[in-house]
């Protein structure tokens, strides 16, 4: 483990996937230059959640200058933070990826398919010391989002961060609570939890001429997690830290599995 890096003044890269003219890049911007006034934007031009680490790999992508050190790219997080190291920031590379503020919080199996997570992990495979941040909302949905909470905890929580050491190959999942800031008083380290029963629903509807097309999308559900867990956490008002990393090989089943089935193995007689 080592210091993320050294000095002062970082060049930050910036990137989300509710794209260029969402809340939480604002609020992330606000972040960042709380340690740096080297700040560069890239981010998508629409919508992308749910994307993951998605790559446009079938169709070209554009870059639109929004203002000095910000940019639009027709693509997903993924694609932006690709983008932004290889062909857009002039100079030297980012010293951090910063991806968020979400609008919505990205815990247990959420962040297997989450593109502001996937914009963190595209910056660590890049190698650099990425954090993913994310507000969470509660039952009353998107439009009581507590912006504020991250706003006043973001660069308390990414300046004790950036005092840490890492692994290399960890990128750090954090996670503001739907409280008010002044009902926030504790940050937790988590694993990454479980939700006890699937949340994840399709709603069919048809079109004026009677075709069917579907929404597919989140139903919150209360639920029972476990202690420990960033689904806990965000439940009882605490600002949650999941360190996650891209090994997704469960050691324990491989160990085995090599046991019974590793070695030599023979052609079939009848093939």
């Amino acid at each position: 483990m080592s210091k993320l890096f050294t000095g002062s003044n970082p060049r930050i890269l910036i990137t989300n996937d509710d794209g260029i003219r969402a809340p939480g890049l604002k609020i992330l911007r606000q972040i960042a230059a709380t340690i740096s006034d080297d700040v560069w934007v890239v981010a998508p031009a629409e919508e992308q959640s749910g994307m993951s680490r998605a790559l446009s790999l079938n169709s070209p992508l554009r870059a639109r200058r929004v203002a000095e050190k910000r940019y639009a790219v027709t693509g997903t997080p993924a694609d932006c933070v690709l983008m932004a190291i290889n062909d857009i920031i002039e100079g030297k590379e980012p010293d951090l990826v910063l991806s968020g503020v979400n609008r919505g919080q990205n815990i247990a199996e959420d962040v297997t398919v989450s593109g502001t997570v996937a914009g963190a992990m595209q910056g660590l495979q890049m190698g650099i010391p990425s954090i993913a941040f994310s507000q969470a909302y509660g039952f009353e949905g998107r439009a009581a989002i507590k912006w504020p909470t991250a706003a006043a905890f973001g660069p308390v929580v990414l300046k004790k961060l950036l005092e840490e050491r890492w692994s290399e190959n960890v990128i750090m999942n954090v996670n503001f609570p739907d409280r008010d800031p002044e009902d926030v008083h504790e940050i937790e380290v988590t694993v990454q939890g479980a939700r006890d029963q699937h949340n994840i629903r399709t709603v069919r509807r048809e079109d004026l001429r009677g075709h069917a097309y579907y929404w597919i999308g989140f139903e919150g559900r209360p639920s029972t997690p476990a202690v420990g867990t960033d689904l806990r956490a965000i439940y009882e008002g605490r600002i949650s830290i999941t360190p996650l990393h891209l090994d997704l090989t469960h050691h324990e089943t491989r160990d085995r599995l090599a046991e019974h089935m590793g070695g030599p193995v023979k052609l079939p007689e009848d093939s």
